[in-house]
């Protein structure tokens, strides 16, 4: 239900670029920052990760909806996952295509404009692995839901992924921006085993700083 509310955002959103396609500015940011991944075990135990260095690059647009507001859809690639705290060497990495649709607040202040948002985002997984305690790596599949003999030796996560995001910084009257990120991921992303619990969560999460620059 929750990722069918996004998609109807996202349609809404290329509308409304259509409709008002010509005071329809566009960006590119590219970022960087620390991401997680929380959550519990079956047996209700919360996992014990540490934060792993992630990137993030891509377009945006802003569409007017008055004078200070604006609607901010974007199609970013974005690097998430975890690390153990335990074992050095293990670790999980995902990569994602994400749309975030932003409600965006920008007063002018000083030469320049704040930067105030927040909204949805949609997240499709294109690849990922997952790195045991003895630095042995096994690529990631993708699914809903596998049977124990397919789960026995391979490394799962499910390909969509949806939460919140929230945005503050300030742009330039050059049209340069810089602001720090936060995402709230609201997906449970572990794959559903056949004859297990499957009453543990899976969500990611993370939060860092970006520079942008707005075409005119």
């Amino acid at each position: 239900m929750k990722s069918n509310v996004l998609l109807i955002a996202l349609f809404t959103t290329v509308f409304a670029i259509g409709a008002k396609a010509q005071s329809t500015t566009f960006g590119a940011r590219a970022g960087f920052g620390l991401q997680n991944i929380n959550g519990q075990y079956d047996d209700d135990h919360k996992y014990d990760n540490k934060m792993k260095f992630g990137i993030n690059l891509g377009f945006n647009a802003e569409i007017p909806v008055t004078e200070e507001v604006y609607i901010q859809p974007g199609l970013l690639f974005a690097t998430k996952g975890a690390k153990d705290k335990t074992y050095r060497k293990a670790k999980i990495s995902l990569s994602y295509l994400e749309i975030p649709i932003n409600l965006l607040f920008k007063p002018e202040l000083g030469d320049g404009k704040l930067l105030l948002g927040f909204g949805p985002y949609l997240a499709f997984a294109v690849g990922g692995s997952y790195t045991n305690a003895n630095g042995d790596k096994a690529q990631f599949k993708f699914a809903h839901k596998v049977t124990q003999s397919e789960y026995a030796g391979s490394a799962y996560v499910r390909r969509m992924d949806f939460g919140v995001n929230f945005l503050a910084g300030y742009e330039l009257s050059s049209k340069l921006s810089f602001q720090l990120n936060a995402g709230l991921g609201l997906a449970n992303i572990a794959t559903k085993v056949e004859g297990f619990n499957n009453s543990g969560k899976t969500k990611n999460t993370g939060f860092g700083i970006s520079a942008g620059y707005r075409f005119k």
